[in-house]
């Protein structure tokens, strides 16, 4: 079994560490890691990565933070909706131009804007969020 080396880091998100096997992980943690860090078995860490930025470590056990991971997403979803909204305000643009009914382009912004609005419940309700439709 692998094992690494983790720590809280100075953001207050979780580090790291798999050393390469050169010296002994004992040696690793002496040397290049700060008070604090611990060795453990890589299969209690958390098997999806897409959160990393939302783990934490408390009594040696790393978790999801799942106001972090909302906060994770939200950042995601307005990186995926900057074009869309770009896309829309092109079309409105377009539609008003022409006379034609921008009834449908106004409801896609707010749905848009609305989309940090976030009521998921669970890491995998997160994950399927996405801006698109």
């Amino acid at each position: 079994m692998t094992q690494a080396i983790i720590f809280t880091n100075s953001n207050g998100g979780v580090s790291t560490c798999i050393p390469t096997g050169e010296i002994s992980i004992e040696a690793v943690l002496a040397k290049d890691c700060p008070a604090g860090a611990i060795i453990v078995d890589s299969s209690a860490l958390p098997t999806a990565n897409d959160f990393y930025d939302a783990w934490e470590l408390a009594d040696g056990v790393v978790t999801v933070s799942f106001p972090k991971a909302v906060e994770l997403t939200k950042k995601r979803l307005r990186a995926e909706r900057t074009p869309l909204l770009a896309a829309q305000d092109v079309a409105f643009q377009r539609a008003q131009e022409s006379g034609a009914d921008t009834t449908a382009i106004v409801a896609e912004k707010q749905r848009l804007r609305d989309i940090t609005n976030i009521t998921a419940t669970t890491l995998d309700e997160l994950r399927a969020l996405k801006a698109e439709v």
